[in-house]
């Protein structure tokens, strides 16, 4: 009986194989191709008259497929396992078995066959799927970071409200904005404000520093690169400016020092709203509105030729001049204010400055703008034992200024009032500015030892 069942399955082998699920190619010890079945056939669009007899060596030196499992497993007389990629692409997986007679020798190698390429495919989606998460989770920590800065400018002055009302009324469109000024008025925050006033509010809002890039990374930076795009170019590629900010804003800050070069492609972008990776054949569409700030006078760059006077015509759709600190003396007090209220806060301070010492301030040439003045603060704030800032308080560099200009003492010293009225209004200010740190006539009244009543009087003589 066990003798008709043997002759019965070796009758039926070939069906056998070729009802299997997964391709089956038989090799012998010596590397001939005995037989493959069905599947393997549908599985490598190789017929078994293409392999059958020939040499698995043979194949693979012929391109068929680049790897065999047949030596490995004839040698060591083990199980091994690879991945085979046929001349159409398709990636199959090996797992290959040593067959061994009733004495233990080896007799044949059966290989079993799986297509893996839609797995790969998957892998490999999968792989993009979790860059472009990652890109996604960047974009969201940088709007969260902008989002938590000053969108709202701090000014009293006209000339001010003049420049806030001009951006209010080009933000809602998509033109191009070129904010002019000298370095420190605060630019950026009015690239901000532009942005927070336009349909593109909810999306990013990328600041680049066209001055702080090495020029060597600017392309790839700006316009991102392919994979492999160069020496140290990361196996994925990745991602420009302009792809990350696509749907947002880009604030192009310091534009008057991006390379000529970087010129040509930015004006595509304007023109065509296209950019070009870095290595790349074929160009992508993006969505971007484009801010631009410089302290240069771009009509001169272009005259010397430093800058494309096609681009500086795009750009000059919108232009807007930030007046520097010292043509708005208005705004200074306000600014003084907002950041000595920031800072003390930060520091769990409570401070004010004098009146006195305000009019110096607001005299000041501030050649450094609002970024001087937010600095000192900041200094002064940290350095600061007291909770009341007096002229003696303020860097020299402020003093020493006014002290040329001898302008902070006209008012005095032409005369025209007491020495006596002239100290009265000094103490009325300095206890104003105590009552209003400490809250409390009780409070000013023992930390400088002087009677409550007395405090009253000064605070109400005129």
């Amino acid at each position: 009986m066990p003798n008709r069942s043997m002759d019965f399955l070796s009758k039926n082998f070939e069906y056998i194989l070729d009802a299997l699920p997964d391709g089956v190619f038989i090799s012998d010890v010596s590397g001939v191709t005995l037989r493959v079945n069905r599947m393997y056939e549908q599985l490598t669009g190789l017929k078994q008259e293409q392999v059958q007899g020939k040499q698995v060596r043979a194949l693979v030196e012929n391109g068929v497929f680049d790897k065999i499992l047949n030596p490995e497993i004839v040698r060591t007389g083990k199980p091994a396992t690879h991945v085979q990629q046929l001349q159409n692409g398709k990636k199959l997986v090996l797992s290959g078995f040593p067959v061994f007679d009733d004495s233990g020798a080896l007799r044949l190698v059966v290989t079993f066959v799986r297509d893996i390429t839609m797995i790969t495919r998957l892998n490999d989606q999968m792989e993009e799927q979790r860059h472009l998460i990652e890109q996604f989770h960047e974009q969201m920590a940088y709007i969260a970071q902008e989002r938590s800065k000053t969108l709202t400018p701090i000014f009293e002055s006209e000339v001010m409200q003049g420049v806030v009302s001009m951006l209010q009324t080009v933000a809602p469109t998509d033109a191009s904005v070129l904010l002019l000024g000298e370095t420190g008025v605060g630019k950026d925050v009015f690239a901000r404000l532009t942005h927070a006033h336009s349909s593109r509010k909810d999306k990013i809002f990328l600041k680049v520093d066209c001055g702080g890039i090495s020029e060597t990374l600017t392309e790839s930076e700006m316009f991102g690169y392919m994979p492999g795009a160069f020496t140290g170019a990361s196996s994925k590629g990745k991602a420009g400016y302009f792809e990350l900010a696509d749907g947002g804003t880009v604030f192009l800050d310091e534009i008057g020092e991006l390379p000529l070069s970087m010129q040509t492609r930015l004006l595509r972008v304007l023109q065509d709203g296209e950019i070009m990776r870095v290595g790349g054949s074929r160009p992508s569409k993006v969505d971007v509105r484009i801010i631009a700030a410089t302290n240069k006078n771009l009509a001169e760059c272009v005259e010397t030729g430093t800058f494309r006077r096609d681009l500086f015509y795009r750009l000059n759709v919108a232009t807007v001049t930030i007046p520097a600190l010292r043509e708005r003396p208005d705004d200074v007090r306000p600014l003084v204010e907002h950041f000595l209220r920031y800072y003390a806060t930060k520091y769990s301070k409570s401070m004010a400055v004098m009146e006195v010492a305000m009019g110096i301030l607001s005299r000041y040439q501030w050649p450094g703008n609002v970024r001087e003045l937010q600095n000192m603060i900041h200094g002064l704030v940290i350095t600061h034992k007291g909770t009341l800032v007096s002229p003696r308080d303020l860097p020299a560099s402020v003093s020493e200024g006014l002290a040329r200009e001898r302008c902070y003492t006209d008012d005095i010293l032409t005369g025209g009032r007491s020495l006596k009225n002239i100290m009265a209004d000094i103490e009325r200010d300095f206890l104003q500015q105590a009552l209003e740190v400490h809250g409390s006539v009780q409070k000013v009244a023992d930390l400088f030892q002087v009677d409550r009543s007395t405090i009253f009087r000064k605070v109400q003589k005129k």
